[in-house]
């Protein structure tokens, strides 16, 4: 599989594939494709892996794009303005991604649901109690909200961030959650009350426009709101 990312704001992903090679990608996410590409919709493991992705903000069935025939080629959009990461995943470097992050992948990739160790990290840490986990052997493609700022931290290295702009971490890294400190900055440093402590090694992928905070932003222009 080749692959070219194109686009600015609102990008794609264009996957050309030899034949017989396959895509596997959530409803809704292909745009356009060659008519030799073939389609099957599938639980991709069964009812138990199943409903792990829907929990972690996908759907239940995947669709699986194969090249017939010959090469093939098929197009992924992004769902929100931003950036899309390409990213290697073999059995020694195993990826955690935010909630509804996942796009497309080639057929060795599996996606899972990754649960919180610490449930302080899930409740108040602003990234979720649930997660999204790519494990296998192949090409994954991310959905980053805004533009994406990439972090290798050194074993024991910690960074603070606020809640919802980390976009994806290698699992060797560890979440958990620090209060802001002072009752004055709590309640009136309009950053909330607690933000995300990421400890290392580990590659980290952080985001600078989480949909949710688009989202606050544009609440008091609407009718009933603000």
């Amino acid at each position: 599989m080749k692959y070219s990312i194109i686009g600015q704001q609102l990008p794609a992903v264009q996957c050309d594939l030899e034949e017989n090679e396959s895509m596997v990608t959530e409803r809704g996410s292909m745009c356009w494709m060659s008519p030799n590409m073939q389609m099957t919709t599938t639980s991709r493991g069964g009812v138990g892996k199943a409903l792990g992705r829907m929990f972690a903000g996908e759907g239940l069935f995947q669709n699986i794009y194969t090249a017939r025939g010959g090469r093939g080629t098929i197009t992924f959009a992004s769902s929100f303005p931003g950036s899309i990461r390409a990213f290697q995943i073999t059995p020694e470097r195993t990826l955690i991604v935010q909630k509804s992050g996942f796009l497309a992948c080639e057929a060795g990739v599996q996606l899972s649901v990754h649960l919180q160790k610490k449930l302080g990290a899930g409740f108040f840490g602003g990234e979720g109690f649930i997660m999204q986990k790519l494990t296998g052997n192949g090409t994954a493609f991310v959905e980053i909200d805004g533009y994406a700022v990439e972090y290798e931290l050194r074993p024991g290295q910690q960074i603070v961030v606020d809640t919802g702009y980390l976009a994806a971490m290698d699992s060797t890294c560890s979440i958990d959650v620090v209060t802001v400190p002072g009752v004055k900055n709590v309640l009136f440093g309009g950053e909330g009350l607690f933000n995300t402590l990421i400890t290392g090694p580990g590659r980290i992928i952080l985001q600078t426009m989480p949909a949710y905070a688009v989202a606050g932003s544009l609440a008091p222009f609407f009718p009933g709101r603000g």
